[in-house]
């Protein structure tokens, strides 16, 4: 079920009165009065204070909660917050404006570019710089849920998958049950609505009666701690619809065999009273073996510890209680939250490194999580996380290096002149030879001498001591800088040898010396003999460049057109958007029984386009919030408009055998278009088919191919 707050009632208090009500210290209170009489303060911003309030979180937070409403609504810029609130709050508000890469990580199956590559980076280290801006976020999505209970259907389906996707896992993952939630519960009931109000309606329809039983047992199971002499409190449990949908997918329950519907908590002073509350538990009650978990013995991979058992209890219903002490009850609702603490004025840059490197491996953790299913890419994992470690300096800075970068890709990565002057490297306090591979969360000291260089052997790629770019880029300038006499006469040698192959002059290499962006051929010279320039590839350019080829003439023939009498949009399935209506995308005209992806429009419901899309991949770099699961629809017959480029020897009658191997396989010709080569009798023919699914477009390829002279045909998407 969702929380209401006090800024959902209708007779909602006022400013002063909701702040007067919060239990904060008095202190806290002023600063907040005081930023509330900024012009346009957002009801929003006070949700969002209430949400973080019962997080514990320090005064900045809260702060910074109350404006950030405000401030994207007027799109305040870095001189705007800081002249307004502040360097701590414009720091806060600016990291959290860093949680919109986020967005990126619903991206599937697709190249991302290199500028969200950089913010998802900066995301990351933003992260681990400050929780208290992955907090604030978490916030303001559940904020949203709640605002956008009336809008369209398409914009709760959007956001409603971003948080499901996105924002619930990391709040597991960061172990904060409060709002972990809350994100599952919203999000479930705009995705799957009717299931939503179903398992709803069923718990409100037995709510009395199961709340007098809980009353009754609660009571009944304190006076038997308190006869043990058992130091513990009992309290009823709340249920959350999306724990309980999942439950019962997971094991085929009804609802009325579901054990948590009827669910306490026993709340201990210290560790041994926990198991001597279970002991009694078990004493007393019939339990169920094959539900019991001890997280408090093997804690789970958030920090989540507790002892579950489900026991059997008056008139033989079951029962799932969880024990734990006051310490993991908070971390359990808390999580992170609870262990990053801030000081007045202080930022997360202050906290200890020990702390910084539990956070850090817990986002690290969120991300594989995320990398395994199926809303991250491949592509973009490797881009953005496996192939990244993420490492820190004495100081407890945070750099992000390439996996398998080693200790002198860190030296060059901190100063160009650090790399030069390394003689050794210190792991963790441990030194380590140059060919180790740097591990997430490894703190790297850097030996420097005064007069130190670097070794010719350290750009050997077979030796492993450098892996970066960067870094062998930074190696090989030094080196080019001591012999560039040298290596121009070795590269004006090697060039007027290639050339003369090709009855060219070194002459002719002057003509190209701007398209390599140098300004003398000395310096053209230079490249080719350092090996920056390949001189194959520069004799090649040489010749385009003085003996440019003929182009190839076009043949149009004739089109003919033909009109399909159903709607294939209508055989599509969208997933958890209700009634929203759908589309084919003409970029690429995707056929029945090939994989799909769908793309929500403003306004023109679900485009529907073939996974190999350029045109989706480009729009999904933009809004990859906006992609969501499709299907085929299994019962439903249409035709498909698609294009195949056909490959073969310019001969006589070739236009004749296509058509004829067409119409034999009862495929529809819509149009052709052919370009040929008269020099190699070479011709390329685009043919618009027309085809039920993907198993008769097959078949018809492979007639095709089957054709005399006819060397490919390939499925194109343009």
């Amino acid at each position: 079920m969702v929380s209401i707050r006090s800024v959902h009632q209708t007779d909602r208090p006022g400013f002063q009165k909701w702040l007067q009500d919060l239990e904060l210290s008095s202190e806290t209170k002023e600063k907040l009065r005081t930023i509330s009489e900024t012009p346009e303060t957002l009801l929003m911003g006070q949700e969002m204070v209430e949400i973080l309030q019962q997080l514990h979180m320090d005064d900045e937070t809260l702060q910074a909660a109350l404006v950030y409403p405000y401030c994207e609504i007027h799109d305040l810029d870095h001189d705007a917050l800081l002249a307004n609130f502040g360097p701590v709050i414009t720091h806060i508000v600016e990291s959290v404006r860093k949680m919109k890469a986020i967005n990126s990580l619903q991206s599937k199956r697709f190249e991302i570019d290199a500028e969200q590559i950089e913010k998802v980076r900066n995301m990351m280290l933003v992260m681990v710089e400050d929780v208290r801006a992955i907090v604030i976020k978490m916030a303001e999505r559940i904020c949203t849920l709640h605002k956008i209970k009336e809008e369209d259907e398409e914009s709760r389906v959007l956001v409603a998958k971003e948080c499901a996707t996105i924002y619930a896992p990391l709040a597991n993952r960061l172990g904060i049950g409060q709002l972990k939630w809350e994100l599952e519960d919203l999000s479930y009931r705009y995705l799957h609505p009717a299931t939503y109000k179903r398992v709803a309606s069923m718990l409100k329809e037995k709510r009395k009666a199961r709340e007098e039983y809980i009353v009754d047992f609660v009571a009944h199971l304190q006076g038997l701690l308190d006869k043990e002499n058992i130091r513990a409190e009992v309290i009823g449990r709340p249920k959350h619809i999306y724990s309980i949908v999942k439950k019962m997918q997971k094991k085929s329950l009804d609802f009325e065999q579901l054990f948590d519907i009827r669910a306490l908590r026993i709340i201990a002073e210290r560790l041994q009273d926990c198991y001597a509350a279970l002991g009694t538990v078990h004493t007393y009650f019939t339990h169920l073996p094959q539900e019991f978990d001890d997280y408090i013995a093997t804690p789970k991979a958030n920090g989540y510890q507790s002892i579950h058992t489900v026991i059997e209890g008056p008139q033989s219903k079951s029962i799932e209680i969880q024990i734990r002490t006051e310490q993991m009850h908070q971390d359990a609702e808390l999580g992170v939250a609870a262990h990053w603490r801030y000081k007045e004025g202080s930022s997360g840059k202050n906290a200890s490194a020990d702390d910084r490197v539990t956070w850090l491996r817990k986002i690290l953790q969120w991300q594989e999580e995320m990398a395994g299913g199926d809303n991250l890419v491949e592509e973009f994992r490797s881009q953005v996380f496996d192939d990244r470690v993420y490492v820190f300096t004495p100081k407890g800075d945070v750099i992000d290096l390439p996996v398998d970068a080693t200790p002198l890709d860190f030296a060059y990565y901190i100063h160009t002149n650090i790399g030069h002057k390394c003689t050794g490297a210190k792991i963790n306090g441990r030194i380590v030879p140059f060919t180790y591979k740097l591990q997430n969360g490894d703190q790297v000291s850097v030996l420097t001498t005064k007069n130190g260089t670097p070794s010719r052997d350290w750009m050997h790629p077979g030796l492993g001591y450098v892996h970066t770019a960067r870094a062998r880029a930074t190696i090989h300038s030094y080196f080019k800088k001591q012999d560039k006499e040298k290596n121009i006469e070795a590269g004006k040698e090697l060039l007027e040898r290639e050339l003369n192959k090709v009855n060219l002059s070194l002459k002719h290499a002057n003509d190209i010396v701007e398209k390599y962006n140098l300004k003398t051929s000395e310096d053209l010279y230079s490249a080719v003999g350092v090996g920056d320039i390949r001189v194959i590839g520069l004799v090649n350019s040489i010749v385009q460049l003085h003996s440019p080829p003929e182009p190839e003439p076009e043949v149009t023939l004739q089109r003919r057109q033909r009109s399909s009498s159903k709607k294939a949009g209508e055989a599509i399935i969208a997933e958890g958007v209700g009634n929203l209506m759908s589309q084919l995308a003409n970029c690429c005209k995707p056929v029945q029984g090939e994989e799909i992806i769908g793309f929500i429009t403003q306004g023109k419901g679900v485009s529907v386009h073939k996974e190999s899309c350029a045109q989706l991949a480009n729009l999904l770099r933009q809004f990859p919030e906006r992609e969501i699961e499709v299907s085929w629809a299994s019962d439903f017959e249409a035709s498909f408009e698609c294009k195949v480029d056909v490959f073969t020897t310019d001969r006589d009658g070739i236009l004749r055998d296509i058509t004829t191997v067409l119409a034999n396989e009862k495929v529809g010709l819509l149009g052709v278009n052919s370009r040929s080569n008269k020099k190699s009798f070479q011709a390329q023919i685009t043919l618009s088919l027309e085809v039920n699914n993907k198993e008769s477009l097959n078949k018809a390829i492979d007639k095709l191919k089957q054709i005399k002279d006819v060397s490919a045909v390939i499925r194109v998407n343009r």
